[in-house]
């Protein structure tokens, strides 16, 4: 399937929604693409205001530009029609997070024009320890580099040992 052909758009995942079972929870079309990487720009974790809680409960991912680093995700084809089912899971429609068209060097296919996520409003925040893990297995289900994963994987926590989003994606996993 070609990124971004008739019918379809091309994703560039880069926080939770790399790991396929998390973006299939509401995006059943979601196929995996490519990996790819994403020039001139820095992961971060934080919230889209000061004092919200999410269904994560500490701070999601979210890319800063940053001239010289780099941002390596997972890249999707999406059908057309879920769209609106990927907006509002990334919360569009309440101003948490606005769309972004970027150019994403993949691995096998050269540049692909995707669409991806930007926080709006955004406030440092430590992430949960449920977050990471997601963002870490989604990492390593798609294969990103090693040393990227490492990096990934030393990311610090908030620490929190309730329930969250984790517990809904192993549920449908099963």
């Amino acid at each position: 399937m070609a990124p971004g052909g008739t019918g379809t758009f091309a994703y560039f995942a880069f926080g939770s929604n790399m790991l396929r079972e998390r973006l299939q929870l509401e995006n059943p079309s979601a196929t995996y693409l490519d990996t790819g990487r994403l020039k001139d720009y820095q992961l971060d974790f934080g919230v889209w205001d000061r004092g919200v809680e999410n269904s994560w409960h500490g701070g999601v991912a979210t890319i800063q530009e940053s001239p010289g680093s780099e941002v390596w995700g997972v890249i999707w084809n999406i059908d057309r029609d879920h769209q609106d089912t990927l907006d509002k899971q990334e919360g569009v429609h309440v101003g948490i997070y606005s769309q972004l068209e970027v150019r994403v060097e993949s691995s096998n296919h050269g540049e692909i024009l995707c669409k991806t996520y930007q926080m709006n409003n955004f406030h440092a925040r430590p992430t949960s320890p449920q977050y990471k893990h997601v963002v870490c297995c989604g990492a390593e289900q798609n294969g990103l580099p090693d040393d990227y994963v490492d990096r990934l994987r030393a990311v610090e926590t908030n620490n929190y040992m309730g329930p969250s989003m984790l517990d809904c994606i192993e549920m449908h996993a099963n």
